[in-house]
């Protein structure tokens, strides 16, 4: 006789076959830069294929991105994925910047078109000396460097694109510019990114379709977030959140039960890869990647560590 569900049961060692990657954010400060390494430190033992670091609308934060990417390189075993975008920017700036990453050892980038600098709601336009779109970017990159490129997809397609297939059109163009892989905006109906992935699967796209997980850290600022990106929030999920606002212990449980039930029900569903928007925070992530069966691989090493030693050479 044994108490554990049917459903639990199945996720006993999923781990084994479960990858996932966590996006981080270059720090603005001091307090910042405490909160992004201690959840480095706490995630990094689950072994992720890889992690990636934003960068912000017109290379706002290039070398702040810059940097958290060169100390992931040297003091942890992690695989760092840099963001890049073509906003703002010349062909010669960008390249340079691709080139700085594989003098650095980056070997994987993620190619983003990129927010106008006025921000969600302003008009893109192409620098007149630069790359026209991702599309064009990933091209760029791929004649500068032999290095892996992922890129973004929309289940509910980008703000600026007409209808979804000029979204899937512009998908298609990235892969066949050299893009190894997709990471979707995030949601929240999962019937959404299945819809979606059929679709871009009748187009002959073949990549894989990685789910983009946001675990609500926040109501507030993940609906706000949602209305700038052209992603929807369920009423559902409303409810589940609604007068908790001063309640921030009950609103975290509700959203670690949130983000485990959606996930749970893709691997339910056949999906083994997932991309989970961190906003440099570890709890929630950390919850549902051990009910996916992920756990902590001790040889990895965390950057607080290799850190410790350094500052103890120095002090020698």
């Amino acid at each position: 006789m044994t108490n554990q569900s049917p459903r639990a049961s199945r996720f006993v060692g999923a781990g084994e076959r479960i990858r996932v990657s966590f996006e981080f954010f270059p720090p603005k400060n001091e307090e910042m830069e405490k909160t992004l390494w201690g959840a480095i430190a706490r995630l990094a033992p689950l072994a992720p294929a890889f992690v990636s670091v934003t960068y912000g609308a017109g290379g706002s934060t290039r070398e702040r991105t810059h940097t958290t990417v060169k100390r992931i390189l040297a003091e942890t075993d992690l695989v760092p994925a840099a963001h890049l975008t073509c906003v703002a920017a010349t062909r010669a700036d960008i390249d340079a910047v691709v080139r700085n990453y594989v003098t650095a050892g980056v070997r994987h980038i993620v190619a983003l078109r990129g927010d106008p600098i006025g921000g969600v709601g302003e008009r893109y336009a192409p620098h007149p000396g630069g790359y026209r779109n991702a599309a064009d970017l990933v091209g760029g990159i791929k004649r500068l460097a032999d290095v892996e490129v992922s890129v973004s997809a929309y289940p509910e397609k980008h703000p600026d694109s007409p209808n979804v297939e000029a979204d899937i059109d512009m998908l298609k163009a990235k892969v066949d510019a050299g893009a190894a892989r997709a990471i979707t905006q995030f949601f929240f109906d999962n019937e959404l990114y299945f819809r979606y992935v059929e679709r871009v699967r009748a187009r002959g796209i073949d990549i894989p379709i990685v789910p983009g997980i946001l675990p609500v850290q926040n109501f507030a600022q993940t609906k706000a977030f949602a209305e700038r990106c052209g992603a929807s929030v369920p009423a559902w999920l409303a409810e589940r959140f609604a007068g908790l606002a001063e309640d921030p212990a009950t609103r975290k449980l509700i959203a670690a039960a949130v983000a485990a039930e959606q996930v749970l029900d893709l691997v339910d569903r056949g999906v083994t890869d997932f991309h989970f928007y961190t906003m440099n925070r570890a709890d929630l992530v950390y919850a549902v990647c051990h009910l996916l069966g992920l756990r902590p691989k001790a040889q990895i090493a965390a950057p607080a560590t290799p850190r410790a030693e350094k500052v103890a050479e120095r002090s020698g």
